[in-house]
């Protein structure tokens, strides 16, 4: 049985632990991530999730996508969600989220990366995901609203799109150094 750390609302463990699919109790959290693979031209990797999934069957979504196990820290989460759900073995020893979003039950860690992936070589895992694609900013937006994508907001993928090639959130770094 898959068991997820619990965090308080610092992002500190708690020791605490419960099994998948069950209720992450008031004041606790629990941590998910969320992987943007993006090609040198700017478009990210989509998967489509099967079409028996309990969740968003059949909708597509980001590259890969996961809770984070207990004992596992995010980036173990990411690196190990991407290796299931589409074959491919990646490092992320030097990175760090580009943002968090904070949702009810807990912390949402997106990582944004650039690799030029063939795709043809990927090894989907045929319980997760049926398929994967290249598709540009203007396609995912359609898709949210067309409904065969996940139902985020599109300011999230906005935003994704946004910071792949930078980090931080001004335009300008250079002014007060």
């Amino acid at each position: 049985m898959e068991q997820w750390d619990l965090y308080t609302k610092d992002r500190i463990k708690t020791g605490k632990k419960i099994n998948r699919g069950e209720r992450v109790p008031k004041g606790h959290f629990r941590t998910v991530v969320h992987v943007a693979i993006f090609d040198t031209k700017g478009k990210m990797l989509i998967q489509q999730r099967q079409k028996d999934k309990k969740l968003w069957a059949g909708l597509w979504d980001v590259t890969a996508a996961g809770s984070v196990i207990a004992g596992e820290s995010s980036l173990e989460a990411a690196e190990r969600e991407v290796f299931e759900e589409i074959g491919y073995e990646i490092n992320l020893n030097n990175e760090r989220p580009a943002f968090t979003i904070d949702f009810d039950e807990g912390f949402d860690d997106c990582y944004l990366i650039i690799r030029d992936l063939d795709i043809d070589k990927l090894v989907l895992q045929e319980k997760e995901v049926q398929n994967v694609k290249w598709a540009t900013e203007e396609e995912i937006l359609q898709m949210i609203e067309d409904e065969t994508f996940i139902s985020y907001h599109k300011s999230k993928i906005e935003l994704m799109f946004f910071l792949r090639n930078q980090r931080g959130t001004h335009t300008r770094n250079d002014k007060y150094k």
